[in-house]
């Protein structure tokens, strides 16, 4: 017990001190090659922070854990959006560019609702039970293979031409951070993840809880810690840009794949809440967004109440 103690310490340290690399690096890589820093934090900040996500559901596919793999998309996608750019907002209000608001969001939002529309068989397809097929993988991952069509058409032709600071440090250098700060995280969040969920077995939980609340917590820490920093950098795209890239990873690739390869899967605790939390989660940053093209202190604050309210029914029931 005293050990997993130890173990969760040391993974937050590597966690914080990985983030604060890696957003330093991204960033850096960003002013170097001119790209959009939303560019960047809807790919290697995205796709970096989501590598736990990954590593745990494959993981838990492969010894038949199917709530667990679930749990950890379902529940990183609302702790991504109501925790993390909910503590984001309170310490520096979001501004969203038009872009992001016109396009990102509203895919995001459109993969959330795929998601739940293909695991209600019962409610919307008269089916006996809820499942995530391999059939329903692949349309998921073609989702995503418009997305990256998305991604490589802002990389050829959106360059950020108005980016007239040097870059911190050389392309060399920020790429070697960038790889720094992806270990710290990965690292960090292995150590955390499996330290926690120990702890949380020897109290007693179920699986569908540990895997929305320790899992999903701990596999999105790499998520909260960067976006945290990012705010307080003021870099607000990579907030942001991660934001909305780990959620359509998580659904389409931590999720996707995994089903893909290991086949059908049939989740037997959850509830129709989580589902409905998954998409109003999604729904309410579109609504945010599209109002002021910012996300307010107050609106931050909203944010979190939900999120409160929601693991408050999850830990009670």
């Amino acid at each position: 017990m005293i050990l997993n103690v130890i173990l969760l310490i040391v993974g937050f340290v590597f966690l914080i001190k990985g983030a604060d690399i890696f957003v330093d690096g991204a960033s850096s890589t960003a002013e170097n090659f001119k790209i959009s820093k939303m560019l960047i934090g809807l790919t290697i900040v995205a796709f970096g922070t989501s590598a736990p996500e990954f590593a745990v559901s494959m993981s838990a596919l492969a010894s038949g854990s199917t709530d667990m793999v679930l749990g950890n998309v379902m529940g990183s996608c609302i702790l991504n959006i109501l925790l993390i750019l909910g503590i984001a907002a309170l310490i520096r209000p979001i501004k969203i560019k038009d872009n992001t608001v016109k396009k990102e969001l509203p895919l995001c939002m459109l993969i959330s609702t795929l998601l739940a529309v293909l695991f209600l068989d019962i409610s919307l397809g008269g089916g006996e039970i809820n499942q995530i097929t391999r059939a329903d993988a692949i349309v998921i991952l073609l989702f995503f293979m418009v997305f990256l069509y998305y991604l490589f058409s802002l990389a050829r032709h959106k360059r950020d031409k108005n980016a007239k600071v040097k870059p911190k440090y050389k392309l060399g250098k920020s790429l070697i951070f960038v790889a720094i700060g992806l270990v710290g995280i990965v690292v960090g969040s292995e150590l955390v993840v499996d330290s926690a969920s120990y702890l949380a077995e020897a109290i007693g939980m179920s699986e569908r809880t540990i895997s929305l609340t320790v899992i999903a917590f701990g596999t999105s820490l790499p998520e909260l810690v960067t976006t945290i920093v990012a705010a307080r950098k003021n870099e607000q795209d990579l907030a942001v840009g991660n934001i909305i890239g780990s959620n359509i990873f998580n659904i389409c690739v931590v999720l996707g794949i995994p089903v893909a390869i290991f086949g059908t899967i049939t989740p037997s605790s959850f509830q129709m809440i989580d589902v409905v939390m998954l998409v109003a989660s999604a729904a309410l940053l579109f609504i945010f967004s599209v109002s002021t093209k910012r996300i307010n202190r107050i609106e931050g604050a909203m944010m979190l109440a939900l999120f409160a309210t929601y693991y408050t029914v999850i830990l009670v029931a």
